[in-house]
């Protein structure tokens, strides 16, 4: 088998290529256009995030998007929640019998672990702000789409001023679906197969990515 990517580390970097042939990253140079906020989804992709933000020069930070799996089937997703932005499926609590209270405390221990992990991932850097900002939203690759779509949502809401989704590798209606999205910006992905099967059919190394190499990644930056 035939693998385009070595390892997140490859990926990254033939993204940021990617990236630079596609018209590169929207400039910033000044305190009302700050530069472009290069942003990975823990964990997976923060490596790869880490060879683009080397590649522009540009700040790195992590996002962790949390699911809120409903009581007693915590695989039963009935939202997710993202930089403090929550985001619950329209009746699905109300089907499950959730009620609001439960679904209070569920939100409350999820943001709890959210910034639990975000904090454990800067260790003393302070999260840089999306106000204002074009951030490039990261990740090892594209599947459903759902954790990419809540990431997107919840950077918007909390006031960036463009988005990009760059991922290495996605299936071609993923990529459809966020390049019809009014709030999307722009959309580059490297390896767009047909048909689709995993993210990590793309890479040769596609172990997961330990708590600390996420650290470091964000350290070096």
């Amino acid at each position: 088998m035939s693998y385009l990517f070595a390892d997140r580390a490859d990926a990254g970097q033939l993204l940021a290529e990617r990236i630079r042939a596609t018209g590169g990253l929207l400039p910033g140079s000044s305190a009302e256009q700050p530069l472009p906020l290069i942003v990975g989804l823990a964990r997976g992709g923060v490596p790869v995030a880490r060879e683009v933000a080397e590649a522009f020069d540009a700040p790195l930070d992590v996002l962790v998007v949390r699911k809120l799996g409903a009581p007693g089937q915590p695989e039963y997703a009935m939202g997710a929640i993202a930089a403090g932005q929550v985001f619950v499926a329209d009746d699905v609590p109300r089907r499950l019998g959730v009620s609001d209270r439960q679904l209070h405390e569920i939100v409350m221990r999820e943001d709890a672990l959210r910034i639990e992990r975000e904090t454990k991932y800067r260790q003393e850097r302070q999260p840089y702000s999306f106000d204002g900002r074009f951030v490039v939203l990261v990740d090892d690759g594209i599947a459903t789409g759902a954790t990419m779509a809540v990431a997107a949502r919840a950077v918007r809401a909390a006031g960036a001023a463009g988005i990009m989704i760059a991922v290495p590798t996605a299936p071609r209606d993923a990529l459809r679906r966020f390049a019809d999205d009014p709030d999307i910006d722009r959309v580059v992905a490297v390896d767009v197969p047909e048909p689709f099967s995993a993210v990590g059919f793309s890479y040769r190394d596609f172990g997961q990515v330990p708590d600390d190499d996420v650290v470091s990644c964000l350290r070096d930056r």
